[in-house]
C-alpha cells in the first residue's frame, strides 16, 4: 500500500497541471474572494445638484464637500442635472443628491424658526439596494442636523446594533466556506478525473495482475490525496492568517481534527466517482451532479437562511453542509468538541458510506 502511495506522490509531483489546481488555484480563489470580503470600507460616488438659492442650502453643499474626505459619500463635480443623470446611467455615479428649489427656507418665527425642505435621493432603476443605503445615510445626516438645530427627538425610534464578536470580519465568516470548497475541489475534481484517465491508460489493469486488491488501491490513493489536501489547506490557512489577518476563535487542535475528517470524506467522494466511471465522459456528469449542489446548498457561499424552508430541510442531507457548519462553529464561534460532535459524527458516517461504495464500485478498467 505505501509503495503505491509513494508512486502516486512521484507521479503527482511530475504533473504540473495537478500542482497548479491543487495549490495555486485554491490560492488564487482565496486571494480574489478574500480581497472582496476583507474590504471593510464602503463608499458611494455622488453628485450634489443644488436648485435652491438659500444660504442654508449653500452651507449644506459646502459642509458636504469639506467633510467628503472622512465621509463614505465621495462627491463628484458635475455641470448640471443632465450630466449627472448621464453619469448615473453609465454607473460613474451611485446616486444624485438633489436639493430642490426652496430647500432651506426658514419657516416660523423666533424660537420656532426652522429651515425646511426635503432632500431627493436619485438612483438608477435596478439599484434599489444602493438607493436604500444612500437614503438611509442622508436620513442620518438630516437627523443630525435636526438635533443640532434643536429639533425635539421623536418619542419612538429604532436603533440598529450589531451583536456578537465585534472583531469578527466578513472574511472570517467567508473563509470557512473557502476552505470547504478547497477540500471539495481537491477531493472530487482531482480524483474523479484522474482515475478514469488511469483506467484508459491501462495503469490499473497492470496492477490487477499483481497481488494487489481494489481495497488496497483505494486506501493508497486515499492516503496520498489526504496528504495533498492537507498541504493545500495548510497553505490556505497560512495565507489567510498572514495576508487577511484571520483570527481563529476556536481551538487549533479541534480545527485540525475537523480538517482531517473533512478531507477524508471529500477524497472518498472523489474515489467513489472515479472508481465507478470507466472514462471522463461518465465521471464529468456525475462530478457536476454531486459538486454543484454541495457548492450552492451547503451554505459555503450563500447563507442557508435565505433558502425557502423546504430547501433548508434538504441542505441537512448535503455532505458538505456538516463540513461548513463544523468549520464555522470552531473558527468563528469558539465551539468545543461537544459543540461540533454532531458535525464530526455526520462526516464520519459519510466516510464509512463513501469508502465502502468506492471499494464495491471499483472497476479495474
Amino acid at each position: 500500500v505505501f509503495g503505491q502511495v509513494r508512486a502516486q506522490q512521484k507521479r503527482f509531483i511530475r504533473d504540473k497541471m495537478s500542482l497548479f489546481f491543487t495549490f495555486l488555484f485554491p490560492l488564487i480563489f482565496l486571494l480574489v474572494f478574500g480581497s472582496i470580503f476583507n474590504n471593510q470600507s464602503t463608499s458611494f460616488n455622488i453628485a450634489i445638484i443644488n436648485n435652491s438659492q438659500t444660504e442654508f442650502a449653500k452651507n449644506f453643499v459646502k459642509g458636504a464637500k469639506d467633510n467628503a474626505k472622512d465621509s463614505i459619500l465621495k462627491i463628484k463635480d458635475v455641470k448640471d442635472m443632465n450630466e449627472a443623470r448621464e453619469k448615473l446611467k453609465r454607473s460613474e455615479l451611485n446616486g444624485i443628491i438633489e436639493l430642490p428649489s426652496g430647500f432651506g427656507e426658514v419657516k416660523g418665527e423666533g424660537k420656532d424658526a426652522r429651515p425646511m425642505g426635503t432632500i431627493n435621493v436619485l438612483y438608477a432603476k435596478g439599484s434599489e439596494q444602493t438607493g436604500n443605503t444612500l437614503t438611509a445615510v442622508m436620513s442620518q445626516i438630516v437627523n443630525g442636523i435636526n438635533k443640532h438645530l434643536g429639533q425635539p427627538e421623536a418619542p419612538l425610534k429604532a436603533v440598529g446594533k450589531a451583536v456578537g464578536d465585534e472583531h469578527l470580519k466578513s472574511f472570517d465568516y467567508t473563509f470557512t466556506g473557502l476552505l470547504a470548497f478547497s477540500l471539495m475541489s481537491m477531493g472530487i475534481f482531482g480524483l474523479a478525473n484522474q482515475m478514469p484517465a488511469e483506467k484508459q491508460r491501462g495503469s490499473y489493469r497492470r496492477l490487477r495482475a499483481a497481488p494487489f486488491t481494489s481495497g488496497q488501491l483505494i486506501i493508497a490513493m486515499a492516503i496520498h490525496y489526504l496528504i495533498v489536501s492537507m498541504l493545500s489547506l495548510i497553505m490556505m490557512v497560512i495565507v489567510g492568517v498572514l495576508v487577511f489577518h484571520f483570527n481563529m476563535r476556536g481551538d487549533w487542535l479541534l480545527f485540525s481534527l475537523m480538517s482531517v475528517v473533512s478531507a477524508m470524506m471529500m477524497v472518498g467522494l472523489g474515489l467513489m466517482i472515479g472508481s465507478w466511471a470507466k472514462n471522463e465522459n461518465q465521471s464529468a456528469p456525475l462530478t457536476n451532479l454531486i459538486s454543484f449542489p454541495m457548492m450552492f446548498l451547503s451554505g459555503a457561499f450563500i447563507p442557508s437562511f435565505l433558502f425557502p424552508e423546504w430547501l433548508r430541510n434538504v441542505t441537512q442531507f448535503v455532505p458538505m453542509s456538516s463540513i461548513v457548519d463544523g468549520f464555522r462553529l470552531i473558527m468563528t464561534e469558539h465551539a468545543n468538541l461537544i459543540g461540533v460532535l454532531p458535525q464530526i459524527g455526520t462526516v464520519t458516517a459519510w466516510i464509512v458510506v463513501v469508502y465502502i461504495a468506492a471499494i464495491k464500485l471499483f472497476r479495474w478498467e
